[in-house]
């Protein structure tokens, strides 16, 4: 079996292309303008849902519009990962980008919800792809040494997605329809196809091995059976019923099969000696728990500006911006520092606190913290996620053998993404309970009768539906959604924590190659 891998060696030197500093950049922005597509279409259609709705119908199945696509994101994160090791980077994000854009344009014209799931769902494929594949390359043609400032840069993407997708949204919902929301995208994926075919230029020579989609099938069934339980669960069905179990013992026993499918296999998808590795379980655990706290508890301050504080979906998106400037100021220098000093582990360590701190502060967002105050908050919440998130995927791309630096470097990413899922749906069942408690006692203290405000005071409406809501019944509802928003900022602090003392015990080793040229980037 030839490759150009050196079997388990953790030299760069013999196979990575020699780039100019203008040609790495040329490639990053073939591979930030293949990221940002794929992380705006998780954010742009969520102002799009009520519309969608609108026209489609098909409100139960509403959710799975943005599950569909993080489910199968995330199952095949890892599979994208070892298909470029076995037959190159280069096609396989190109592959993701076709992928992509056929869905997106399948899901502009889809006439029925279930279509519009569907076809989500194989957008979700092409995203995992794009997400994993694109911070992979960038290990491709740079050093470790190198690598710091560039994935800041790919870091910084989800900030600016964070923000622009509702914005954007929004727009053309307002001015053209929802299914641009699908389309606006396509120009920018043609152009990442357009950038890498023109400047990616990596050296690969086929592995020719088989792919072991048996281990593909049984990794993807275990994550989707896990997946389908946090989303369904306390929604579709109850918790303590017997789709609950039958998932979760489905789950269980897909992962038995995975795990001894890939002790097998000659090339696992997901190769048991990296479990081996302390950095790559280090860092998996923690990038989990990233995911926990980042997507989890971050995905809700909408909902507290518009529900809360009464902002439209435009003033709420902006409104973001110190989270965002958080997140891509802190992930930008802490890649300079460490391409300048060859030293990564102290910013995970730093970031980590500071995260903690922030959706502590968070926790203490009311009905009367001013917009400023709130500002503040957001922005070290971000400097934290930001000090932490990329610096990971560094750590493991410096541990790993090159061979393996595709597949360590997907599962990173699907550990993340594998702790968002698990984060919204722990604190949506954690802030829906909430709601069960904090309304209602907040309507008895104004003498006001939870009855006709919704189901157990916690299906309310739109935005501008609560917003209509006579006072002091309106006061006291959103002092109650203030209430339980705060429990859910707070319970996503102690992940983060955990992500502390996981880095703790992160042995730092020297990122190969030369410092880099005092070149601007």
């Amino acid at each position: 079996m030839t490759s150009v891998h050196s079997p388990r060696s953790t030299t760069d030197s013999d196979e990575m292309p020699r780039l100019e500093h203008r040609q790495i950049l040329m490639v990053l922005v073939g591979l930030i303008l293949g990221m940002l597509v794929a992380a705006l279409s998780q954010t742009i259609v969520a102002t799009a849902l009520p519309t969608i709705v609108g026209e489609l119908g098909g409100q139960e199945q509403l959710s799975w519009v943005v599950s569909s696509a993080l489910l199968a994101s995330t199952a095949s994160t890892p599979i994208w990962g070892k298909l470029s090791d076995l037959y190159g980077r280069k096609i396989m994000f190109q592959s993701a980008i076709g992928l992509f854009l056929l869905a997106s344009l399948a899901s502009g014209f889809a006439q029925t919800m279930a279509q519009l799931v569907a076809f989500r769902a194989v957008q979700g494929i092409g995203m995992g792809g794009l997400m994993a594949l694109s911070q992979a390359i960038i290990g491709d043609v740079v050093t470790p040494r190198e690598r710091g400032r560039y994935q800041g840069y790919l870091g910084s993407v989800f900030g600016i997605a964070t923000v622009a997708g509702p914005l954007i949204g929004g727009f053309l919902v307002e001015h053209l329809s929802w299914r641009w929301t699908f389309w606006a995208g396509i120009p920018i994926g043609i152009a990442a196809l357009l950038v890498t075919e023109r400047v990616l230029r990596l050296p690969f020579s086929r592995r020719h091995a088989a792919v072991d989609w048996l281990g593909a099938f049984y990794i993807v069934a275990s994550v989707s059976c896990l997946l389908l339980v946090l989303s369904l669960a306390g929604t579709e069905f109850a918790w303590n019923s017997p789709w609950t179990y039958g998932l979760l013992a489905g789950s269980l026993v897909a992962l038995v099969l995975a795990i001894r499918q890939e002790r097998r296999a000659a090339e696992p998808i997901m190769p048991p000696h990296l479990f081996r590795n302390r950095t790559f379980v280090l860092t998996s655990l923690a990038s989990f728990t990233v995911g926990v706290a980042m997507f989890g508890a971050i995905i809700y301050l909408p909902q507290y500006l518009q529900i809360v504080k009464m902002q439209s979906p435009t003033a709420s998106g902006l409104l973001t911006i110190p989270l965002m400037v958080g997140v891509l100021g802190a992930s930008i220098l802490a890649g300079r520092l460490i391409s300048q000093t060859g030293r990564y582990k102290l910013y995970p360590i730093i970031g980590m606190l500071v995260a903690t701190v922030g959706l502590v502060l968070m926790s203490l967002l009311s009905v009367d913290t001013s917009l400023p105050v709130a500002g503040v908050f957001m922005t070290v919440t971000g400097i934290g996620i930001g000090l932490t998130m990329q610096v990971l995927l560094v750590a493991v791309q410096n541990d790993v053998a090159r061979a393996d630096l595709g597949v360590a470097t997907s599962s990173a990413t699907f550990f993340r993404s594998l702790g968002g899922a698990v984060g919204v749906a722990i604190f949506g069942a954690l802030l829906t309970h909430r709601l069960a408690d904090t309304i209602p006692a907040r309507l008895a203290e104004v003498g006001v009768p939870a009855t006709g405000l919704g189901d157990g005071a916690t299906r309310l409406g739109t935005p501008d539906q609560i917003a209509s809501i006579p006072e002091p019944a309106h006061s006291a509802v959103i002092t109650g959604f203030a209430d339980a928003l705060d429990t859910t900022f707070l319970a996503a602090a102690p992940f983060a924590l955990i992500g502390f003392v996981l880095v703790l015990f992160l042995r730092e080793k020297p990122l190969r190659g030369p410092a880099p040229h005092r070149e601007s980037a």
